[in-house]
């Protein structure tokens, strides 16, 4: 079972790639599962972001209380950073009707 920290990482990493890459059906599509996890699996709500030049600060609601944690910058933007290196390999593949 991943932790909340875990899933607080995978959806941050992919939510990077869909801001840089709202185009990228992929991507939209997994943070729409990570969106469901943290909604209904692990009761998380009200997500706020902020970076500095090393970090990003998460906020959120978790059972009644407001948690934060964050998750250096360098972690988060790999995916994005491999993405933006060798584009051919990550192709937009249009939404099947």
């Amino acid at each position: 079972m991943n932790s909340l920290q875990d899933v607080l990482y995978n959806w941050l990493t992919i939510k990077v790639v869909c801001d840089a890459r709202p185009d990228d059906t992929a991507a939209q599509e997994t943070k729409a599962h990570f969106d469901e996890m943290l909604k209904s699996e692990r009761h998380v709500s009200n997500i706020e972001i902020s970076t500095d030049d090393s970090l990003y600060y998460v906020s959120y609601q978790h059972e009644g209380e407001t948690k934060k944690t964050r998750f250096p910058r360098e972690l988060i933007e790999v995916m994005l950073d491999q993405i933006n290196k060798e584009p051919e390999k990550y192709v937009n593949c249009p939404a099947k009707d």
